[in-house]
Formats: structure tokens, sequence, C-alpha cells
């Protein structure tokens, strides 16, 4: 009964996520708990990414200098095989030991901002570090595919 009767007016938290979904112009209201429903989750959209882990917000600003002394600064993009080694050294999840490797994975799979900076970085390039409820992370994103 709740679910339809106050489909976006309601504050849209929790409960919003099914009449919400149909809509892209939702995906920016709701960045709390009912925005999981407002960005087309529904899709069939896949992101192949690296990661690196870490649960310091100081060894996480450590590995993201390494990757600026190295390339960002000088505006090139992190190669694959290097961002793996610093993965392998500084993260503290288990894809480390792979170089931080997450495969391929689908919109819905990660969490909160793990998602949103996931999919929002372009193909090669590397996210500044950001919180999640994991710690803090910095994302190399290797590909997209539908």
């Amino acid at each position: 009964m709740g679910k339809d009767s106050k489909p976006k007016e309601s504050g849209g938290k929790g409960k919003g996520k099914q009449a919400a979904s149909g809509s892209d112009e939702n995906a920016s209201k709701g960045k709390g708990k009912g925005g999981k429903g407002g960005d087309g989750l529904g899709t069939c959209t896949y992101v192949k990414a690296r990661h690196i882990l870490c649960e310091k917000q100081g060894k996480i600003n450590e590995a993201y200098k390494k990757l600026q002394d190295g390339w960002l600064c000088n505006g090139d993009k992190v190669p694959p095989a290097e961002f793996a080694k610093i993965a392998q050294e500084y993260s503290e999840c288990p894809s480390g030991k792979k170089g931080g490797d997450l495969g391929w994975f689908p919109r819905g799979k990660m969490a909160g901002p793990f998602q949103d900076v996931a999919f929002s970085t372009p193909v090669g390039a590397t996210s500044a570090p950001f919180k999640s409820t994991h710690g803090y992370h910095i994302i190399l994103s290797e590909g997209r595919k539908n």
C-alpha cells in the first residue's frame, strides 16, 4: 500500500526506490539511501576496474602520491601493470594480491560511493582517493560494456 501511494514527494528515502528507478532526474536528488534506485541500476552496464583499499587515509594518500609522482602530475595515465604493483604494495583488500583487479562488475553490485566513482571515472583514468564504508579507495577504470 505505502510503496506506490507517495512515490516521489514523501522524502524519497527507502520506499521510493521502485518509483524512482524509471527516471534519471531522480539520480541526483537521492544521494542518500533512496538514490540507488534512481540511477538506472536495471541497465546492463558493466565496468572493469582495479582498486586500492586502505583503512587509513594517510596510507591511501601515500599510494596516491606514488601514482601522482610517477604519472598523474605529468598528465599521463597510470599503466594497469604499474597500478597493480602499487595495489600489491598498499591495498588491504584481498584483491590487492591480484593487483587490485576486481574484474567486470555490474551496476548494483558495489555499494554507494564506490559504484558512483567506478561508473563515472573515464576508461584509463585513475580516481582521486575517496571514502566509503570500507575505507579509502583509489580506482583505475579499465573498461566498460553493456
